[in-house]
């Protein structure tokens, strides 16, 4: 598996976030039934039909690179994170950042970005992301 070293540098407002996928298959045993329950009923009853394991390639919009990625979190990414209303304003701040990334197509964004595109702090958002705990394997990017 190709893992990627992560810095020891603290990150800034200008640092990339993104989902970590890997590290949140590898430290939430749950996380395919929390993506799951922001299905509709019908793909959840679709969904339950498709084997598992699926995999969909995903080009990347900037570096044109294809990455294998697990057919659910596809669906999520693609059809329903852009849906309207998908983030709300009565949402957490840690499940908006997760949700965004989503809607953004999992595409890494600064905390400055986040903030401008929530109506958040930015260094409010900073300060969450790069606390002691991981939420929802946000992480920072490195290329």
């Amino acid at each position: 598996m190709n893992r990627k070293r992560f810095s020891l540098v603290k990150p800034t407002l200008q640092t990339p976030f993104h989902i970590d996928f890997d590290w949140w298959k590898g430290n939430d045993r749950n996380w395919r039934v929390y993506l799951y329950s922001y299905l509709d009923s019908a793909d959840q009853e679709r969904i339950t039909e498709v084997e598992q394991d699926l995999q969909i390639d995903l080009v990347d919009p900037r570096t044109a690179e294809v990455h294998r990625v697990d057919g659910l979190q596809h669906l999520i990414i693609s059809r329903y994170a852009r849906r309207e209303g998908f983030i709300r304003e009565t949402t957490s701040t840690a499940e908006s950042i997760f949700r965004l990334l989503l809607a953004n197509g999992n595409i890494a964004l600064t905390p400055v970005e986040i903030g401008e595109r929530l109506g958040r702090e930015p260094k409010t958002v900073l300060n969450l992301l790069a606390g002691e705990r991981t939420y929802k394997g946000i992480r920072p990017f490195l290329d």
